[in-house]
């Protein structure tokens, strides 16, 4: 088995995503790029696939793997395995100008306690990894 890199590729959304993020629709696109590195590269099937979602992408992991596990069957990925990472956020705290990283979504300063805001990040949606056969 060998892991293959897909530096960050970016699921495509399909019109009917940009309104609801769908996981179902999610999965599939991801299941679509899969295939094409796979066959890309020559392989017999997809033993892993790894996500990263952004904690501000609206995603539910829990729903993609649902998802993911209804949508691999009769697939070269039916006995593979789903990773998900999730991206962090990066927060700024209106007190104290304190920089926040979070996975969670909490809105107060560790340092100051004052309120943070969203400064960047945590809205990825990426097939970052495949390891194929």
């Amino acid at each position: 088995m060998k892991w293959h890199q897909m530096r960050g590729r970016r699921l495509p959304m399909k019109p009917s995503m940009r309104q609801a993020m769908h996981e179902v629709s999610i999965m599939q696109s991801a299941l679509d790029s899969a295939m094409e590195e796979l066959h890309k590269a020559g392989g017999d099937r997809i033993t892993r696939m790894k996500l990263r979602v952004g904690v501000l992408s609206g995603v539910v992991p829990e729903a993609l793997e649902f998802a993911f596990a209804a949508l691999k069957a009769s697939t070269p990925a039916a006995a593979a395995e789903l990773k998900i990472e999730m991206a962090p956020a990066y927060f700024r705290c209106l007190d104290c100008k304190a920089m926040v990283e979070r996975i969670e979504m909490t809105f107060v300063c560790p340092t100051c306690n004052g309120a943070l805001i969203v400064d960047h990040g945590g809205r990825q949606l990426e097939l970052t990894q495949l390891e194929l056969n």
